[in-house]
């Protein structure tokens, strides 16, 4: 039990502190997070007065008491948005959220595009570089996801830290670098490299935009929100090859690189200046230091503040994805359910090149053009899963009831995208190995990128919705387990075809896929008493 705890539990014992000063600190200690800027982190008076550790317990009891009894004076230091209203994320007006969430997305396009836009130059790649083995030219694609993997490991947690603002500008700048190197290089080993010091970077937008959106946001308007943010991920993949295939044949493969470069670049200046801080913590912790500096006095402190050196506090955020994804059975569960997904995703987008060249006869760009069928389905999965997702939230709020994160994976949604999910994958193989009309297995990815844009936006939102305080790191937690699928997945995928064909190749990553889809049903049902149980935001509701 924590000091604060048992201060609550003492203090209803001796009976000497009113119920409106209890009702006090219980919301004090629900808002303990992270002072970004302090060394030392700067204890407030009623957690100065918990350090009592070698009195007796009839000492501690009567020390504790009295720090209770003077909670209303120590509150006046403590600085939250009452005393700053309009500077508060939540209350900015719609235009100036818009501008960051679009300007956020836009960088959340450009980086998954780069993740995939190089496929339809791997041939070409490989003999300049005279390489045989095929393998390196879907490691050179992959590569770039397996930075995505980690990344969110390290970028998330400075973002709680330190704040989103600061952690876009780095990331985003150093994308821009290393994809200009990769357009300078002379070898597949420096190729590779800078692909994945590239996704690593440019992994930051992906990782920490739900906790942008979610700091800025209310529930029941996230769901378009996340949508205009989450499309960059799923269709920037599917277009990347689409235009690559018509650079590559005209400019060359290094061209590929260098637009990317010129148009992150311009994105990123624009972000300078559109982008502001967001994260709450960081905000009220630079409110509390220009309310010392004016006053001179030392105790003013955010109420958004949690105990421990900045090497404490450092040492717990690192491990703060890993910890959500290892303990909390929620986020494991979803983060396998979805790294599955995005595996397959992605053997299919090392394999199209392959698979339309040598059963249809496409050339290169023709190949890129096979991609545009799985966006198209992405996009009406899209706006069936925003759409739908808010209505739900709004009528449960309208009916008097508060909205649970759980309504983001209710049936109506997950049930059909989970389905679809396999029903695609199994028109794709057959019809694609028995070379039936070229326009049937581009229906079956079509009919793939519907419900896998359903289950990955269900997903994303239930989780910023679940763990709203560590927002970014559920979302990181997600980033790290598909990206590793995304980027190992894809080197078995030719390998796999190879021994069973497309068909039944198909079928047994179907057969996966239909095995992991009751689990966002079971939560859906189960979820809230899974988070009062064990993990997530205890609270109920997201009112």
């Amino acid at each position: 039990m924590s000091a604060s705890q048992q201060t609550d539990e003492k203090v209803t014992k001796t009976d000497h502190v009113d119920e409106a000063s209890k009702a006090d600190i219980d919301e004090t200690d629900e808002h303990d997070v992270v002072d970004p800027t302090n060394e030392e982190a700067r204890d407030s008076p009623e957690e100065q007065s918990d350090n009592t550790d070698n009195t007796q317990p009839e000492d501690q009891i009567a020390n504790e008491t009295a720090a209770a009894d003077d909670h209303d004076d120590a509150d006046q230091y403590a600085v939250s948005w009452k005393d700053f209203p309009e500077d508060n994320p939540m209350e900015w007006p719609l235009g100036k959220k818009w501008r960051i969430i679009g300007t956020l997305s836009v960088l959340s396009l450009l980086t998954p595009l780069a993740s995939s836009m190089m496929a339809p130059a791997v041939p070409e790649i490989l003999e300049q570089f005279d390489v045989h083995n095929d393998q390196y030219g879907t490691f050179c694609v992959s590569v770039f996801v397996l930075g995505f993997a980690f990344g969110p490991l390290i970028i998330a947690p400075l973002s709680e830290l330190y704040g989103r603002t600061i952690v876009y500008h780095v990331c985003n700048s150093l994308f821009v670098i290393f994809t200009i190197a990769c357009a300078l290089s002379k070898s597949i080993g420096m190729l590779v490299g800078f692909r994945f010091m590239a996704g690593f970077a440019g992994v930051a937008v992906i990782t920490i935009g739900g906790g942008t959106i979610a700091d800025m946001v209310p529930p029941e308007q996230r769901g378009k929100s996340m949508a205009a943010w989450s499309v960059g991920p799923l269709i920037g993949p599917v277009i990347g090859p689409v235009c690559a295939g018509f650079l590559v044949e005209a400019k060359g493969w290094r061209w590929v690189f260098w637009v990317i470069a010129i148009v992150a670049g311009f994105v990123t200046a624009i972000s300078f200046i559109v982008f502001k801080e967001t994260y709450a913590p960081v905000l009220l912790e630079r409110k509390a230091a220009q309310r010392r500096k004016e006053t001179g006095d030392p105790n003013y402190y955010s109420k958004l503040q949690t105990k421990g050196t900045r090497r404490q506090v450092l040492a717990t955020s690192l491990l703060q994805p890993l910890r959500l994804l290892l303990t909390e059975p929620i986020v494991t569960c979803l983060c396998v359910y979805i790294a599955i997904i995005y595996g397959v995703l992605y053997i299919l987008f090392t394999t199209f090149t392959f698979v339309f060249e040598e059963n249809y006869g496409f050339s290169a760009r023709g190949a890129g053009l096979s991609f545009i069928a799985g966006g198209v389905g992405n996009l009406l999965g899209l706006f069936f899963a925003s759409t739908v997702s808010d209505r739900i939230v709004q009528r449960r709020k309208a009916s008097g009831s508060p909205p649970v994160p759980e309504d983001r994976l209710s049936l109506v949604l997950t049930c059909p995208s989970a389905l679809l999910l396999p029903v695609g994958l199994l028109i794709y193989g057959w019809t694609a190995e028995k070379h039936v009309h070229w326009i049937v297995p581009l229906l079956g990815t079509a009919i793939m990128g519907f419900g896998m844009m359903g289950i990955f936006m269900s997903v994303q939102i239930y989780l910023v919705d679940a763990f709203t305080r560590h927002a970014a790191s559920a979302t990181a937690a997600n980033a790290v387990l598909r990206s590793i699928l995304g980027a190992v997945l894809p080197l078995c995928g030719l390998n796999l075809y190879n021994k069973l064909g497309l068909g039944w190749g198909n079928t047994l990553l179907a057969g996966i896929e239909l095995l992991m889809a009751p689990v966002p049903w079971i939560l859906a049902i189960r979820g809230t008493q899974l988070r009062n149980w064990k993990g997530g935001d205890k609270n109920e509701n997201m009112a």
